[in-house]
């Protein structure tokens, strides 16, 4: 742990030195930073949709064994934890789109412009397989969820996929 925390003092050492003398990064530096936090978010958010499966596999009635005491809380915490990842990933990326859009306008006056939509178009496609994802994990342990917080992550679902869609 000192030694990622030396380098990572000596990389934003370098990022400053580079900031005073240029007073700007690259714009694909700046592309590849958004990148990386994008994939970063994403992975944390499978790795989220991993947990809460194990979780509900290993609840009452599996082999016998009996739910630990801390299960019935640790899921709903763990849900809320995911779908507020999920919401933080969908706003990456609808900035990401209006950044698209507004590129789009000013290459109408002349500046460039890379009309590649892979990039965009791959991480709507991710986002929306973990989407569904996360939605079919809570819709198998909606008994569990309670009548007061299942609606309140139906409408959160229906939000961030209502927005990814007319944006």
């Amino acid at each position: 742990l000192r030694l990622v925390a030396v380098v990572r003092a000596v990389l934003e050492g370098e990022k400053a030195a580079v900031l005073k003398r240029d007073h700007h990064l690259p714009l694909s530096f700046h592309r590849r930073q958004e990148e990386l936090k994008f994939s970063l978010g994403l992975q944390r958010l499978q790795h989220r949709v991993r947990e809460i499966q194990a979780l509900r596999e290993e609840g009452p009635g599996r082999d016998g064994a009996v739910q630990s005491p801390t299960a019935p809380r640790e899921l709903p915490t763990l849900i809320l934890e995911a779908v507020k990842e999920l919401e933080a990933a969908k706003q990456q990326v609808l900035k990401r789109i209006q950044i698209w859009k507004r590129q789009q306008q000013l290459a109408g006056n002349g500046a460039i412009f890379e009309e590649n939509l892979a990039p965009l178009q791959k991480r709507c496609e991710n986002l929306v397989e973990v989407y569904f994802q996360l939605q079919q994990q809570v819709m198998a342990v909606s008994a569990e969820l309670g009548p007061e917080l299942l609606p309140c992550l139906l409408e959160r679902f229906n939000e961030v996929l209502s927005s990814l869609v007319k944006r």
